[in-house]
């Protein structure tokens, strides 16, 4: 069964359970692919490749929010936004842990005798293309930024 196949299958399931958070969480990310189905002139249909691009942005949008209300004094606002990241990394890949990214990051500077901070970027750049993904960039600068400590 390939995402969206899935995604709808248990959109389905959460509406005839009575799931509102992970119902609505579904139905918005439903309405993205099918946005970018149509974006072009004629219909397409979206490989997982590229739904996982949008699950992903998504995720991006609602941590972006998170911070956003947390500054504004509005937890109650993040907690809705924390319940709908949940529903939405189920469908991505398995996120390696900060200990594994330095293990990764370690060994790409070695290789590639990167001693100063000047060339950070490159780094965090063959780190990401290691570890494809696996990893979210920020969450691999921040290790990459470490290892400079």
């Amino acid at each position: 069964m390939n995402l969206k196949n899935r995604i709808v299958a248990e959109l389905t399931d959460a509406m005839k359970n009575s799931r509102e958070v992970e119902k609505q969480t579904l139905r918005m990310l439903k309405a993205e692919i099918m946005k970018a189905e149509v974006a072009g002139l004629k219909k397409i249909e979206l490989e997982d490749d590229a739904i996982l691009k949008i699950i992903k942005r998504l995720v991006k949008q609602r941590r972006d929010s998170i911070e956003q209300f947390e500054k504004g004094g509005r937890p109650e606002l993040a907690a809705i936004e924390k319940a709908e990241i949940e529903v939405l990394e189920k469908y991505l890949p398995a996120q390696l842990s900060e200990e594994k990214i330095a293990e990764i990051v370690a060994a790409k500077k070695a290789e590639l005798g990167i001693t100063d901070k000047a060339k950070m970027g490159i780094l965090v750049g063959v780190v990401m293309k290691v570890v494809g993904d696996s990893a979210d960039g920020s969450t691999v600068k921040i290790v990459v930024e470490k290892s400079f400590n």
